[in-house]
């Protein structure tokens, strides 16, 4: 489930459980709660979610930082990886703002316990402690979403399927000449690419290997390849690692023929003979 969904869902269950909570409390409620009660609660209830928030974004930037160091051993995780690092981000900026938001209706609890205005009251303290409820569940969902196993096979099937999605089986290409063109063409980013970084960044260079999209790079700023092929070279790199990473061993018949006209334009900026 995508992060979009997962803040869409989450914010339509809240309202719903918020409305009939509050309705319920103003025709018949189930608890009556008298002053320091409520104090109590929803102190209690904010200093519990600031804790689970605090040890949730510890254990965010933990899990960040071990994959960003797979991606620095094994650039064919490149991809993914970002791919993982975005959802888990967008997923964050979600929890913070629900976090923020019941903190707020919380404090409004409390600070507005001794006004006459019973009917707000209801009202917002049913819709704090439904959101602290929600809240709670998308934080267990986030944490359970970023220790998965298998997490990079996961996403690698994710990428293939937004890359090179194969609705009927009758569609399924060679894998084999799929393979040799981009191995061939990854020879070819691997000569020229470090080739143009010489002339671009001059001797400088780092111990790391360079991933393939980089090499790729160094070659549209030398202005051999258009920003189209480039995009294309992109995509057929993201294709093959999501393969090798856990994705189906499958392409498209379109995507075989994709990767050969890419080959063959590629060859052709650089002047080289395949």
């Amino acid at each position: 489930m995508t992060p979009l969904k997962i803040s869409v869902l989450s914010s339509t269950f809240l309202v719903i459980i918020s409305a009939i909570t509050s309705l319920i409390g103003l025709d018949r409620p189930l608890f009556s709660l008298n002053e320091n009660q409520i104090f109590y609660l929803y102190s209690t209830s904010a200093q519990v979610l600031a804790g689970i928030y605090g040890l949730t974004l510890t254990g965010f930037i933990f899990f960040r930082n071990e994959l960003s160091r797979e991606e620095f051993e094994d650039d064919t995780l490149t991809v993914a990886v970002e791919s993982l690092k975005e959802r888990y981000f967008n997923m964050l900026l979600f929890v913070t703002a629900l976090s923020i938001f019941t903190l707020i209706m919380s404090n409004l609890v409390i600070s507005s316990e001794s006004s006459d205005q019973t009917t707000f009251n209801t009202i917002i303290m049913n819709t704090a402690q439904s959101a602290f409820f929600i809240n709670l569940l998308i934080i267990a969902y986030f944490i359970f979403d970023v220790i998965a196993p298998k997490r990079i096979e996961k996403e690698s099937r994710v990428i293939q399927q937004r890359v090179d999605p194969i609705p009927e089986a009758e569609d399924k290409g060679s894998l084999e000449n799929f393979l040799t063109n981009y191995n061939q063409l990854e020879y070819i980013l691997q000569k020229y690419g470090q080739a143009y970084q010489s002339e671009l960044e001059g001797e400088r260079r780092s111990r790391r290997r360079i991933s393939n999209v980089r090499l790729a790079e160094f070659i549209l700023r030398a202005e051999r390849i258009d920003q189209g092929l480039f995009g294309e070279i992109k995509s057929l790199i993201s294709l093959r690692n999501s393969i090798i990473h856990g994705a189906e061993p499958v392409v498209s018949k379109h995507m075989v023929e994709l990767s050969e006209r890419i080959l063959q334009e590629l060859a052709s900026a650089l002047h080289v003979k395949i």
